[in-house]
């Protein structure tokens, strides 16, 4: 049962890499074509304005389709094949200038160029690779076709290297589509992969590129570091010049008004006194709150996993914290996943609309994994808003990545990785 349970599988999974092979060929011999022809003109016409007008569009379609073919690669045989385009400036100018701009970052991006080339490898290396797996069970099902009578209709028909011209040969025309097909059973997913693979070869960027990249990855999170802290020293001096430095100076006024009344007026310098203690309350509860927000002292006493269950029995809505980390973190990292946390929480309890929010810290294989999931309404996006582009940032510093799975509807997880080592 368990043998013949496998032999199904395999020979179902053949079946599917055929139909994949089939489209993959389709997409190779008509999209990969046509987009190559069309750029190919389209850059030679740049010279002559008309180029300039519709080079970006088709490099746009181009790059549809290869971010298309990472799909399938990693949906079909798991394999990988990153996206390195670079991102454009927020400050490109819209217009026609804009245009300008915006296609002459495109040609000076390694990965359009990478693009090209793999349109040209897909329609000759592809096409071939991805044809061969419903090629062999097509070939192989004719072969046993000959041999059912088919030759008596065709006449003399070479099938391969065989004169098919009798039963005689027509039966070894059989035996052969029986090989083709016993290949096409046995090897239709790996040919399939080998299209994959042909296509990675062309669109992975090359060492240059990845380094050229990570160097710009980390001068623009050098930057994004410095702009939150600038940001963070401006929330501090305003917090202090509207809050606690504006109560410390009502409240000396309040003591010099109090020195003058003690004698003539006893009982509105008692009033004021008892208004200059709630002042210093007050200031005294603003700078706890301020200092909590800089670095929270539960954060630097009891880590990370402390901290934030001590934030979450501050929420209004109901939180569970389940944590499993087998010690402390760098004090950096825990600041910066602490205050990410904090600010997806927040998100969570003003936009979500949800009644129970789930957060999963645990530490594993070098990797600081958060994960924060609510039972909201769903539908949160990175680039609709600052909130979580600002985590983004922040996690971006430590080589970390921000993930967001919102379905309109909901629920929506929040999955935070940042690597580190653990004490």
């Amino acid at each position: 049962m368990g043998i013949d349970s496998a032999a199904t599988t395999k020979v179902r999974g053949s079946l599917i890499a055929a139909a994949q092979g089939l489209a993959l060929a389709l997409l190779a011999l008509t999209a990969s074509i046509v987009l190559f022809v069309l750029t190919v003109v389209s850059l030679a016409l740049i010279p002559i304005g008309v180029g300039v007008l519709t080079t970006p569009y088709l490099i746009d379609l181009v790059r549809a389709h290869a971010t298309t073919r990472r799909k399938l690669a990693y949906a079909w045989s798991g394999v990988e094949i990153p996206v390195p385009y670079r991102r454009f400036p927020a400050d490109l100018r819209t217009g026609f200038v804009g245009h300008v701009e915006r296609l002459n970052l495109m040609l000076k991006d390694p990965a359009t160029w990478r693009d090209l080339l793999w349109l040209l490898t897909d329609m000759t290396a592809g096409a071939v690779t991805a044809i061969l797996a419903p090629g062999l069970l097509v070939e192989g099902l004719f072969g046993t076709v000959l041999f059912a009578g088919l030759w008596t209709v065709l006449g003399d028909w070479w099938y391969a290297f065989i004169p098919v011209q009798g039963w005689g040969t027509a039966f070894l025309a059989s035996l052969l589509g029986l090989v083709w097909i016993t290949l096409g059973l046995l090897f239709n997913p790996y040919l399939v992969r080998a299209h994959f693979a042909v296509a990675a070869a062309s669109l992975s960027p090359t060492r240059k590129a990845r380094l050229d990249a990570r160097i710009d990855q980390l001068t623009e999170s050098r930057h994004d570091a410095v702009d939150a802290s600038a940001a963070e020293l401006r929330r501090i001096e305003r917090d202090l010049h509207d809050g606690a430095q504006a109560r410390l100076v009502a409240m000396g006024m309040d003591l010099g008004t109090i020195e003058a009344l003690v004698e003539k007026n006893p009982a509105k310098a008692k009033e004021l006194l008892a208004q200059a203690r709630q002042n210093s309350a007050d200031a005294l509860t603003e700078l706890r709150d301020l200092v909590r927000g800089i670095h929270p002292p539960v954060l630097a006493e009891r880590g990370l996993g402390d901290a934030v269950q001590a934030l979450a029995l501050r929420l209004p809505v109901p939180t569970e914290v389940a944590v499993a980390l087998p010690g402390r973190l760098e004090a950096p990292v825990e600041s910066a996943a602490y205050f990410a946390v904090s600010e997806v929480l927040t998100n969570a309890v003003k936009h979500a609309d949800a009644e129970r929010i789930w957060v999963d810290i645990e530490h594993r294989a070098g990797m600081l994994r958060i994960a924060v999931t609510d039972n909201g309404r769903g539908g949160a996006d990175v680039s609709a808003g600052s909130g979580l582009r600002g985590v983004e940032r922040r996690l971006g510093t430590f080589d970390g990545v921000l993930a967001v799975s919102s379905p309109a509807g909901g629920p929506t997880m929040v999955t935070m990785e940042i690597p580190c080592a653990s004490s």
